[in-house]
């Protein structure tokens, strides 16, 4: 192993813990979390949800490693592109960034001896084509709207847009259209929600 190409890799993962979600500071979000906590917090909503839905039998049998390693790895693109808005994004042909993505993920974990298959599990989370990785894009949603509420509970404003995007999100799994309806109905000044599930089941 060629110590000095993982040493690289460490000291440019760790450019994460600094860099901001732009999504927060852009709506006037003070002191936002890093791109790194957001991968910590998006880690232990996976890792909670995956334990929740076998103790409930909910879904099939799901490997925890890939779930873990799926939501550490999800953002680590960010790395090279950054934390792009949405304002962004929505002007780069999705092929575009999906490709530069990939190419950035594949060199930064090219020093490690599983680069091909930690690759592998970052794109079956980004194309949503396993149980582990629609469960860990559930879990990266989910995560955002816990610090939605978090900021909001602090006094913040001007989220509602973010709120307004999960409505129409259809999520893989009841257990996280569930947890999502009693997350919204916690907002400061709400009233009622429906709690009834309207996700996918165990996709």
């Amino acid at each position: 192993m060629e110590y000095d190409r993982l040493l690289d890799l460490l000291l440019e993962a760790a450019t994460l813990k600094r860099m901001p979600r732009t999504g927060w500071g852009m709506r006037g979000v003070p002191n936002v979390e890093s791109v790194a906590e957001h991968s910590f917090g998006t880690a232990f909503v996976a890792l909670a949800l995956a334990e929740a839905l076998a103790a409930e039998e909910q879904a099939d049998s799901l490997d925890v490693e890939q779930v873990l390693i799926m939501a550490l790895l999800h953002d680590l693109a960010e790395v090279r592109l950054t934390d792009l808005p949405v304002s962004a994004v929505r002007l780069i042909p999705p092929e575009v960034k999906s490709q530069a993505e990939a190419a950035a993920v594949s060199d930064l974990l090219a020093p490690l001896p599983a680069a091909g298959q930690l690759a592998a599990l970052w794109q079956a989370f980004e194309d949503g084509s396993s149980p582990e990785g629609r469960l860990v894009r559930d879990a990266d949603k989910l995560e955002m709207m816990v610090q939605c509420l978090r900021y909001e509970q602090a006094g913040c404003r001007g989220l509602d847009e973010f709120w307004q995007a999960m409505d129409g999100r259809r999520w893989y799994y009841d257990l996280s259209a569930t947890l999502y309806r009693r997350l919204k109905s916690m907002r400061p000044g709400a009233t009622t929600a429906s709690l009834s599930p309207r996700g996918r089941g165990s996709g």
